[in-house]
C-alpha cells in the first residue's frame, strides 16, 4: 500500500508544474526521440512477452535493455549514480504457472566499501497502482508520469534507490506480476510477490557484465506493499530459491493479514487500494469472481473497473476518505470472515515458515492502515520456529489518520536505521534480534 500516499499528491502537482515539459538531455546521446520515455510503441515492445515463453527456469532473463534513470522528466535536476538495465525474466505465479515479470537493474558508479564481493538489495516497491504506466521500471525513465484526467505519479522510490547506489549497494528492483506486463497486477499477492522477488534476484545474477558475484550476498528490501513482498521472499526463500545466499531482509510496514487492513483503509486517503486487492483475488482466482461481484454493489463494481487502470496518485484523489459500505451489499467487515473470502484472504498471511536469514520489522505502533498487531504478530510467528528476528517498534504519535501520515513518515524517519541493518548484513556484524521483547 504505497508507502501512505497523503502528501504526494502535493508532490506530484508542484513537481508536474515545476517540469510540465519533459525534455531529453542533449548532453546524453543515448536519449533521442526513439527513447521508450518518448516512444508508447516501444514501451509495449519491450513489456509485451513472448508467446509462448522461451524455455527456462525462474529466473532466467528473457530480454534486457539499457535503461534510462532520472529523478524528474528532464533528467537535469540531479542524478542517480548508477547505470539502468530494464529486465524481463521468467517467474511462477501463485497457481504455479509460469510468467514474465520486469524490472531494473541498478548496477552503482561507486565502489562497495564494505566487506566481501558488491552485495545486492532486491527491492520490493511500494503501491505503485494497477495500471501499466504504473510499474516502476517505465517511473525511473521518467520519474514524472503525467497524463490527462488525474493520471499521476511520482517515482518515490527513487528516495532511497539514489541513496542506495551512491553508497555501493547494487539493486534490483521488481515490477511484480502484471505492473507492465500483459494482465491485471496481482496486488499484494504473497506467493507472486514473493516469487517475483526471488526471481528478480536470480536474474540480477545472471546478468551479463554486471560488478555482481553470481554467487555472492544479497538481502530483501521494502516497505508497505513492498515490505510484505520482502516478507514473502524472505520466508518463501528456503524452498523456492534455496541456492540464493541470502543474508538479510527489511520488512518495512508488511501487510501480514490482509483482512485485518479493512478497518483501516475505510475512510481513509488510501481507501481505493481496496479495489486493487479485490481486483488481485479475481485476477488469481477466477473461479471466485462471480460469488464476489455478487457482494458487490453498482458502486462497488465501478471501483474495481475504474483503479484496474490507475496509479495510486490517481486512486487518492478520485476516492480518498470514502467509505467501503457503500461498495458492498453485505456488511463487508462481517464478510471478510466469511467464506470464501477467509480462506481468499488467509492464504495472504504471511508468517507461515521459517525465515533463512535474520529479518528486522520495522512498524509504527499507531499506524493507521497497515495496523502494528499484525506486524507484530508475524514477528512473534517467525520467532516461534526458531527465526533471527529484531522488531522495532516507530512510537510516533498519531497524527492526521486518515491522510495515513504514520504508514508514511515512519519509511523516511526510520530509513537510515534499516539501512544501516542492511549493511551490517553484509558485513557479517552479528545480529541482535529481541525474542520475546515485543
Amino acid at each position: 500500500m504505497r508507502r501512505g500516499f497523503g502528501g504526494i499528491v502535493v508532490v506530484v502537482l508542484i513537481a508536474l508544474a515545476a517540469c510540465f515539459v519533459p525534455q531529453a538531455n542533449a548532453d546524453d546521446p543515448t536519449i533521442d526521440d526513439h527513447h521508450p520515455y518518448f516512444n508508447e510503441d516501444e514501451y509495449q515492445a519491450f513489456y509485451t512477452p513472448p508467446e509462448p515463453l522461451p524455455q527456462g527456469q525462474p529466473g532466467d532473463l528473457i530480454r534486457t535493455e539499457p535503461s534510462r534513470l532520472v529523478l524528474e522528466p528532464s533528467g537535469e535536476l540531479g542524478m542517480i549514480m548508477a547505470t539502468g538495465t530494464r529486465i524481463m525474466y521468467r517467474s511462477t505465479d501463485a497457481r504455479g504457472n509460469p510468467m514474465a515479470v520486469t524490472g531494473t537493474y541498478f548496477e552503482p558508479d561507486n565502489d562497495w566499501p564494505g566487506q566481501g564481493p558488491r552485495p545486492l538489495i532486491v527491492y520490493g516497491p511500494g503501491t505503485q497502482g494497477q495500471g501499466d504506466q504504473c510499474a516502476p521500471s517505465r517511473q525511473f525513465n521518467q520519474g514524472i508520469h503525467w497524463s490527462p484526467w488525474l493520471d499521476l505519479a511520482f517515482n518515490y522510490e527513487e528516495l532511497f534507490v539514489s541513496t542506495m547506489v551512491a553508497r555501493g549497494f547494487a539493486i534490483v528492483m521488481t515490477d511484480y506480476q502484471g505492473l507492465g506486463t500483459p494482465g491485471l497486477h496481482t496486488y499484494v499477492n504473497r506467493v507472486a510477490q514473493g516469487n517475483a522477488m526471488l526471481d528478480a534476484g536470480r536474474a540480477a545474477m545472471r546478468l551479463p557484465d554486471t560488478s555482481l558475484d553470481p554467487h555472492g550476498p544479497l538481502a530483501f528490501w521494502g516497505y508497505s506493499q513492498g515490505g510484505g513482498a520482502a516478507a514473502s521472499a524472505a520466508e518463501l526463500a528456503p524452498s523456492y530459491a534455496p541456492e540464493l545466499h541470502v543474508v538479510g531482509t527489511y520488512a518495512g510496514a508488511p501487510p501480514a493479514d490482509l483482512k485485518e487492513l479493512f478497518p483501516y483503509a475505510d475512510g481513509s486517503a488510501l481507501v481505493g487500494v481496496v479495489g486493487y486487492a479485490l481486483n488481485s483475488v479475481i485476477t488469481t482466482y477466477p473461479e471466485f469472481e462471480q460469488t464476489i461481484r455478487a457482494k458487490m454493489t453498482p458502486r462497488g463494481a465501478d471501483l474495481l473497473y475504474k483503479v484496474q487502470d490507475q496509479c495510486i496518485a490517481e486512486t487518492i484523489t478520485k476516492f480518498m476518505f470514502r467509505h467501503l459500505q457503500p461498495y458492498f451489499n453485505e456488511d463487508i467487515f462481517a464478510l471478510v470472515n466469511q467464506e470464501p473470502f477467509k480462506s481468499l484472504f488467509d492464504m495472504q498471511r504471511i508468517g507461515k515458515y521459517k525465515p533463512n536469514a535474520p529479518v528486522m520489522i520495522l512498524s509504527n505502533r499507531y499506524d493507521p492502515l497497515v495496523p502494528w498487531g499484525p506486524a507484530r504478530q508475524l514477528g512473534l510467528d517467525w520467532c516461534a520456529q526458531g527465526a533471527d528476528v529484531q522488531f522495532w517498534t516507530n512510537e510516533q504519535p498519531p497524527f492526521l489518520n486518515k491522510l495515513v501520515v504514520n504508514h508514511a513518515l515512519p519509511m523516511l524517519v526510520d530509513g537510515e536505521r534499516a539501512m544501516q541493518w542492511i549493511a551490517d548484513r553484509f558485513n557479517g556484524l552479528p545480529t541482535t534480534p529481541n525474542c520475546g521483547q515485543f
